[in-house]
């Protein structure tokens, strides 16, 4: 799945487009490496995001299409 595809169905991020944004703006990094929106993320990659506030760093735990709001948080866990 695609890096802004799988942020946007996690609601990390509220929209794909936003999502697009902050991987060309060079936010978004996938095991230490920074990557484009159409990087393919797999299970147990790492990914650390940049917003203004901070940062932050999760694990991908599941890969799904579509998942229900309150299912969302169960696709990955949070590093600190």
């Amino acid at each position: 799945m695609r890096i802004d595809k799988f942020l946007k169905v996690s609601r990390i991020l509220k929209r794909r487009t936003v999502a697009q944004e902050a991987a060309q703006a060079g936010k978004i990094s996938v095991n230490g490496k920074e990557v484009k929106p159409a990087y393919r993320v797999k299970v147990g990659d790492v990914v650390e995001l940049a917003y203004a506030s901070g940062t932050v760093k999760f694990r991908v735990k599941e890969l799904r299409e579509t998942v229900k709001k309150d299912e969302a948080a169960s696709l990955y866990e949070v590093i600190v």
